[in-house]
């Protein structure tokens, strides 16, 4: 599938916020999840701009569905790290050995369904975190209204990281077709939403 002018105007803007949101981060934040945060949004830039460079059969890489698990993990890190104290290390160490699974089960040659079973578990629990904490904290008045955007902006991108990693397992949720056109402007809003919810926390 060809991509369009406004396909590449949309990455672009998708860029542009990513390289800001790097360049600037999250003040008053500890290192742990900022360096989360900036790897998140560092990957996002990187992927917008190989789109805008190299087209839609970028996404035939073998590494696409590696790379769309980096985004959910490590925003989902970040998050667990600033709200969820005791369970930092724990999900440390789910987010690692996740990321190591969906490696070696993309790697090599596994049976039946365990790569998909793995890439679902794995994008499923990052993106419930992304989408859901945010949401309870800033309902039961922990957090500002406006951080529910971060879950909103969060789920996005997990949906999106979803939708690319289950079309290049050949298990695709919705048509090739359907997915090109629909992932700029799903890029775009994710990443705007994301960033305003934490602009307004």
């Amino acid at each position: 599938m060809k991509m369009s002018g406004l396909d590449r105007l949309l990455l672009l803007l998708t860029s542009i916020l990513s390289a800001y949101q790097v360049s600037v981060g999250i003040d008053g934040l500890e290192a742990p999840p900022i360096i989360a945060y900036t790897i998140a949004f560092g990957v996002l830039l990187v992927a917008a701009l190989l789109l805008i460079i190299l087209g839609f059969e970028v996404l035939d890489s073998p590494i696409v569905i590696i790379v769309s698990t980096v985004i959910p993990l490590s925003l989902s890190f970040g998050l667990v790290w600033e709200h969820l104290t005791p369970f930092r290390d724990p999900y440390l160490v789910f987010a690692i050995a996740g990321f190591a699974a969906i490696i070696v089960t993309r790697s090599f040659p596994m049976p039946g369904k365990l790569p998909v079973l793995v890439l679902a578990v794995i994008h499923g629990v990052a993106g419930l975190i992304i989408f859901l904490l945010p949401v309870i904290l800033a309902v039961t008045g922990q957090a500002k209204p406006g951080f529910a955007l971060v879950g909103i902006g969060g789920g996005l991108i997990g949906l999106g990281g979803l939708l690319l990693s289950f079309m290049k397992s050949g298990k695709p949720i919705l048509s090739r077709g359907t997915i090109l056109k629909i992932l700029p402007g799903l890029l775009l809003v994710m990443t705007a939403t994301y960033m305003a919810g934490f602009a307004l926390q």
